[in-house]
Order: C-alpha cells, then structure tokens, then sequence
C-alpha cells in the first residue's frame, strides 16, 4: 500500500522515487515481517501457552521428543500475521500474481488451521484426515491455477533447466501438473516440520532463491540475458517472497532448538502451497526438485517407508520421514537440523548457478 501513498509524491520529493524499485521494497518488507515476529512473539507464546495450544507428540517417535510435550504450537498465525502485514505495506498487492498468492496461503492456512484445531483443541491425535484434507488441497490448488491460466494466461510452457529454449507446451494438462506441484510441495514442508528450526532455514532459502528467480523472470532485459521465459508482473512476488523469509527469521529466533514454539500445519502448509505456487508463477517447477531438496528427500522418505512396508512388510528406514531415521540412528537433533540446514544452501547454490548454464 505504501507504493500507492509514496510513489505518486516523487515529483515533489525526489526520494520517493525508491519506492518504485523491487529490490528496494523486497528488503523493506523482509525487514518489516521479521520485525513484526520479534516484536510480537514473546505475546504470541504466552497467548499459546495460556490457550493450552500444546503440540502433539508421537508416542511412537524417538524418546527425546517426549520433552516438547507442553510447548505451544501454532506459532504459524503470526508467522502469516506478519507476513501479510509487510506485503499488505511494501508490495503492489492488487497485482495479480500477488493477489492469487494471498489467496493460495489464506485458503491452505485455513485447511491447516482445522487439522491443528482437531489436534490441538479436540485432542484428536490424527487431525483433518486425511480423505477431507487431501480434496480440499487439491480444490483449492486448482481453482487458483485455474484462474492463473484461464483468466491471467500465464505461458503453459514447461521450463526445462540447463537445456536452452526447450520449452515444451503441456497445453491442458498443464493445470494438472501445476496443482500436483502446489499441493506436492505443500504436504512435503508438512511432512519435514519434525524438528527444532528444521524447516525455518530450509523455508528462507528456498524463498530467498525464488525470491531471486521471481525477480529475473519479471524483469524483460535480465530475462532475456538469462534465456529464462518473462513473465510480465511476476516480479512483485519477489516482496511476497522477502516478507515470508522475514517472518520464517522471526519465527526461527523463537523455534530455535530448543524451541519455545512449534509452526503447526497453520503454518507449513501455506508454506510449501506458496512455494509451490511461486515455482509455477516463475516457471521454475522442475527446478524447485533442487530449491526444496529437502523437503522432496523428505517426502521420498515417507513414500518409500509405506510403500515398501505395505509390499514387503518391511522398513527402509528406522523411522520417517528422514530426519527421525538419522536421530533413532544416534545423532543429536542439533546435528540434524544443522547439515539439514547446509543441504539446503548448497541445493539452493546450486539451483541458482543453472540460470548462467542454460
């Protein structure tokens, strides 16, 4: 709203006129979000913790776990709190890359706040089940991409990495494909939120880079430098992406190890719904493999788990997903979350040097 009141004052006061610049009010609102969580967190616990908003822990889960019993969860409402406030302050909210954005986070926000309210208020240890949950993902995935290629006409071409100007035209299942990548990568940073921190650092990397791949893509002359497809109006996610990085450090400060406060579902869903989103918005899906390296080995280890038990009745790992195999298997929870955290930045790394090898 803030580029609304200042720009048009430029004329008068030549400083305004930084208002216009992406980067400027990226960093502006990464700062803003990040602020809004530190200022407010230490309320938001104790409101938590006054509301018996406990998390749920496995019984069947590595024993340490047992001492987060009593450590209020659903700290993702102000994590979206604050984000919604500096992208409400900072971006062109009526664009409507950004607007579609909104509504991605606000609709799995909702499905994520009835499963931690099952959880957490009616002690239902299962939550939303998931032949409610999963249908409602995919309704509310494909209505937002519905409107994304039929009413905006965003390209319905697929963007293949390291090949230059293959871009093969999925046509209508194009949709399809895009709501298996929004609702894949939103239980897939569902599946991950286990640990002290272990999907914080993962989350701000990963929208630091599509933060990056946002800006590149709605950016004509860096678009066409790059051989990566433009995409007019796609830059302002760009600011979305800055404020939820500054809300995940705000929210990190508080759920660092050992953590007063959980994300709950309220809070990873929409997360990895967003990110999903963005991948599609940039046309950046396939890279998002790499970008959410963890959260995909993660969601491997789920699959691989069920599918090998259910055929041969027995386990891959100890446990999954992947980070409790690696705990049962004697590591500390710090050790994890930590070389978690480092595959995550070189993944990410590594994801962003494709846009000089195409």
């Amino acid at each position: 709203m803030l580029y609304y009141l200042l720009y048009p004052l430029h004329e008068q006061f030549i400083g305004f006129n930084v208002v216009r610049y992406i980067t400027f009010r990226t960093f502006m609102a990464t700062f803003t979000a990040m602020a809004i969580y530190f200022v407010f967190g230490k309320m938001m616990i104790r409101w938590l913790a006054k509301k018996q908003f406990w998390q749920t822990v496995r019984d069947d889960g590595p024993v340490t776990h047992m001492d987060k019993r009593g450590t209020p969860t659903m700290g993702g409402i102000l994590l979206w709190i604050s984000a919604f406030a500096s992208v409400l302050l900072w971006s062109k909210f009526f664009e409507p890359f950004v607007l579609i954005a909104a509504c991605v986070v606000i609709a799995f926000g909702l499905i994520g706040f009835i499963d931690d309210y099952r959880k957490v208020i009616l002690s239902d240890p299962k939550g939303l089940r998931a032949r409610y949950k999963f249908p409602l993902q995919l309704a509310a995935a494909t209505i937002a991409m519905l409107v994304l290629f039929d009413a905006i006409g965003l390209s319905r071409e697929l963007a293949l990495p390291f090949f230059k100007g293959v871009s093969p035209d999925l046509g209508w299942m194009y949709v399809p494909f895009a709501v298996i990548v929004v609702v894949g990568a939103s239980n897939a940073v569902n599946l991950t939120d286990g640990l002290d921190g272990l999907v914080s650092v993962p989350s701000i990397v990963a929208f630091l880079a599509y933060a990056v791949l946002a800006y590149v893509a709605g950016n004509s002359v860096i678009a066409e430098y790059l051989a990566v497809q433009y995409v007019p109006g796609s830059g302002e996610l760009a600011v979305f992406c800055g404020a939820v990085v500054g809300a995940c450090v705000g929210f990190l400060w508080y759920n660092a190890h050992p953590a007063s406060i959980f994300m709950g579902d309220v809070g990873s869903l929409p997360l990895g719904a967003l990110l999903g989103y963005s991948a599609v918005v940039t046309k950046n899906e396939i890279l998002l493999i790499m970008i959410g390296g963890i959260f995909v080995l993660e969601t491997i280890s789920v699959i691989t788990q069920v599918v090998s038990f259910k055929l041969t009745g027995k386990r891959v790992f100890r446990m999954a997903p992947l980070h409790h195999h690696f705990e049962l298997k004697g590591w500390s929870e710090s050790k994890v979350i930590v070389r978690f955290w480092i595959i995550a930045i070189i993944l990410a790394l590594a994801s962003l040097s494709t846009l000089k090898l195409r």
